[in-house]
């Protein structure tokens, strides 16, 4: 067995949200979740087919975001995984409701910082044994920073 780690490729730090699930329909299912809960949004969902023909399922309504999901399925190599990128939109909207999806096994991460994945390989199988998101912490938060923080999520519209 061979273990490496890969960079998930996003050069304009779009929110990616990276599962896992266990059937074919899983991008047209997905699809309709993101459409029903975050109209407007512009993402693109790509998906390792395990079996069959082994292909990458894809769909979207952008597509660079198409392009970034199925260049990063085909890195990331693991069957039943999905990668989902997003514009004009927050993982938080989506999360529920990808939770809910029937196919979806479990969301590993959400983010649009750095990503790092650790890959173990063996003849014709991949899988994900871990993420690496962002950076480890540099101190603990001050009274500014917390001022800092409230602000920010304010500006964003999630707290009034």
């Amino acid at each position: 067995m061979k273990f490496t780690s890969i960079d998930i490729k996003n050069p304009q730090t779009y929110n990616i949200i990276i599962g896992r699930s266990h059937f074919i329909k899983t991008v047209e299912d997905i699809y309709e979740a993101i459409v029903n809960t975050v109209p407007g949004a512009r993402f693109a969902i790509a998906f390792n087919e395990a079996s069959s023909k082994r292909l990458i399922r894809f769909e979207g309504n952008d597509e660079e975001l198409i392009s970034l999901a199925c260049d990063n399925a085909k890195l990331i190599k693991a069957g039943h995984t999905f990668v989902i990128f997003l514009k004009d939109a927050y993982p938080v909207n989506l999360l529920k409701t990808l939770r809910s999806v029937p196919e979806v096994v479990e969301i590993l991460v959400a983010t649009a910082n750095p990503l790092r994945l650790i890959l173990a390989e063996e003849e014709e199988r991949a899988a994900i044994i871990g993420i690496m998101d962002g950076y480890t912490p540099l101190g603990i938060e001050n009274e500014e920073d917390k001022k800092e923080r409230r602000q920010f999520l304010r500006n964003i519209g999630y707290k009034f």
